[in-house]
């Protein structure tokens, strides 16, 4: 089955935000957009790279109205113990949930069974729950989060403009698409 405008299945998790350890469920995503970045482990050597790429531009999705949920197979005590002794991960302002479990891991398809750590997983959701982005990389391959902003505008476009479609490297504000029996074969 196709990931892609399926409904986020069922979780409850702990995660640390702010301090504070928090419940978070797949209800919490509900009624506003979500990123979830999946990553492997807490203490290792891409995450943090790419966790402190995405807290950089953290303030960029808040303005968006885009909570970003970071999730590893880490305890949520673990995320508080890197938080604590990192300072790169020490800027970070969303929540980091815990998944030991590895059920949201499983749930995303992103879980390396044998393992038990979760692949570098992105994925878009729109306030419905259900996922519009879905981007899955090996371990060794970091992420950039300044282009996963572009992909969560064009997202957000195409919701709220029906009948239109960004073409590649759109950017806020560039010309869309309006796919149509006249424009085939004409781009």
């Amino acid at each position: 089955m196709a990931i892609i405008n399926s409904t986020v299945k069922p979780f409850k998790a702990t995660a640390y935000h702010e301090g504070k350890f928090v419940p978070v469920s797949d209800e919490t995503i509900k009624g506003k957009w979500a990123v979830f970045f999946f990553y492997p482990a807490d203490f290792t050597f891409v995450c943090p790279t790419e966790l402190g790429d995405m807290a950089d531009l953290y303030p960029e999705f808040q303005k968006l109205g885009v909570e970003v949920y970071s999730v590893s197979t880490d305890t949520h005590f673990t995320h508080k113990a890197w938080h604590d002794a990192s300072d790169t991960i020490k800027k970070i302002g969303y929540p980091m949930i815990g998944d030991p479990t590895q059920a949201i891991s499983r749930n995303f398809d992103v879980l390396i069974e044998e393992e038990g750590l979760a692949l570098r997983g992105t994925f878009v959701v729109d306030p419905e729950g259900r996922i519009k982005v879905a981007e899955i990389h090996d371990l060794g391959i970091g992420r950039d989060a300044a282009e996963l902003l572009r992909k969560v505008k064009a997202a957000q476009y195409i919701a709220a403009h029906p009948g239109e479609v960004c073409p590649a490297k759109w950017t806020e504000g560039a010309e869309t698409l309006k796919p149509s029996l006249d424009l085939v074969g004409k781009i």
